[in-house]
C-alpha cells in the first residue's frame, strides 16, 4: 500500500471520528485531547531521549492529564463541591488559574527533587525536558479543552449576542452556543487543515524559493503564501453559515493565526525532529507519522484562538 493511500484511509477514517467529538464536547472532547495530548507527549519525550535526555515520563504524562482537567473546570468543580457538599464538607476551591499554577508549580518541584536523588545522565537536561514537554505539548494542547469549553452559560457571554431575560437560563440557547463551540474547533482544524494541503501541493508545482532550507529544505515560499491565503477561508466561510458570533473581523483574525502561526508549529517540530536525527515523530500513524507531526500546527495555533476568543472578543 502506497504511503499517499495510507494518508488517505486514515484521513477518511479519522476525521468523522474527530468531527464527531468536536461536536458533542463535553466529557467525550476531554477524554479526546487528553489522550491525544498523552500520546503526543509521549512522542516528544522519546524524541528528547534521542538526545541523550532521561525525561520523567510517567510523571510527566500524569500531570499532563491534570493541566488538561484543570481547563475541564466547570464540570470538575461542579462534581468536586457537589461530593464535597453530600459529605457535609465545606473545602475551597481554587479558581481556574489558581489550579493550573498549582499544577504547574508542584510538577516543576517533584521533577527538580527527583532529578535531585535519580542520577540518571544531566539533571539540566533531564529536567529540561521533562518540563518543557509538559508545557509544550500539555499545556498548548489543554487550551483546546478551554477553548471547547469557552460555550457554556456564564463563561460565554450570553447577554451579547442574545438580547433576552431568558439568555443564560434558556436550554435551546444554551445548545446553540456549545453547538458554536464545536463549530469553532471544526473551523480551526479545516482552516489547519486546508493550510497544510494547499501549501504542501502549490509548493510541489510552484515552489521554487526555499523558506527555511536549514529546518526543512522542502518547504517555498510560494507554499507558505498559498496556505496562509487559503487558511482565511474556513473561518470566513463559517462566519456566514455556522458561527454567527464572529464577526468578519474575527474570522479574518483567526485565519491569520492559522495562516501564521500554524505554519511556524510545523517549523517549530522540524527542528525539533531534525535535532533528534529523525524524519518522523513516531509511526504511530501509517503514511502520516506521529501525533505530534499531524497536530504540530495546532500546538501553536490552540493557544492563540483561546486567549483571542477569551480575553478580547469574550472580555
Amino acid at each position: 500500500m502506497s504511503n499517499h493511500l495510507q494518508r488517505v484511509l486514515i484521513a477518511v477514517v479519522g476525521i468523522p471520528i474527530i468531527l464527531f467529538i468536536s461536536i458533542t464536547g463535553g466529557l467525550y472532547f476531554f477524554i479526546f485531547i487528553s489522550i491525544l495530548s498523552g500520546l503526543t507527549l509521549h512522542e516528544f519525550y522519546g524524541l528528547t531521549k534521542k538526545k541523550g535526555a532521561n525525561p520523567l515520563i510517567i510523571i510527566g504524562i500524569a500531570t499532563g492529564f491534570l493541566i488538561n482537567l484543570s481547563f475541564y473546570y466547570v464540570p470538575v468543580r461542579n462534581l468536586v463541591v457537589s461530593a464535597a457538599h453530600s459529605a457535609g464538607l465545606q473545602i475551597p476551591y481554587p479558581t481556574q488559574t489558581q489550579l493550573l499554577f498549582m499544577i504547574i508549580l508542584i510538577f516543576v518541584v517533584v521533577v527538580l527533587l527527583t532529578e535531585l536523588f535519580r542520577n540518571r545522565g544531566s539533571v539540566i537536561q533531564n529536567s529540561s525536558a521533562s518540563i518543557f514537554g509538559l508545557f509544550y505539548i500539555s499545556l498548548f494542547l489543554g487550551t483546546l479543552i478551554g477553548l471547547r469549553e469557552l460555550f457554556v452559560p456564564f463563561d460565554f457571554p450570553m447577554s451579547r449576542y442574545f438580547p433576552t431575560e431568558i439568555a443564560y437560563t434558556d436550554p435551546t440557547i444554551a445548545a446553540t452556543v456549545y453547538k458554536w463551540g464545536g463549530y469553532t474547533i471544526i473551523t480551526i482544524l479545516s482552516s489547519i487543515w486546508i493550510c497544510d494541503s494547499s501549501a504542501y501541493y502549490f509548493g510541489r508545482a510552484f515552489g521554487k524559493h526555499k523558506l527555511f532550507p536549514r529546518i526543512s529544505p522542502n518547504k517555498s515560499w510560494e507554499g507558505a503564501i498559498a496556505g496562509f491565503i487559503f487558511a482565511l477561508l474556513p473561518p470566513i466561510a463559517a462566519k456566514y453559515f455556522v458561527l454567527d458570533f464572529l464577526s468578519l473581523n474575527d474570522a479574518i483574525i483567526i485565519g491569520l493565526i492559522v495562516g501564521v502561526f500554524g505554519q511556524f508549529g510545523d517549523l517549530v517540530e522540524s527542528a525539533i525532529k531534525r535535532d533528534a536525527g529523525v524524519k518522523d515523530s513516531s509511526s504511530l500513524l501509517p503514511g502520516h507519522g506521529g501525533v505530534l507531526d499531524r497536530f504540530d500546527s495546532l500546538l501553536f495555533v490552540s493557544p492563540l484562538v483561546y486567549f483571542y476568543l477569551d480575553y478580547i472578543l469574550f472580555s
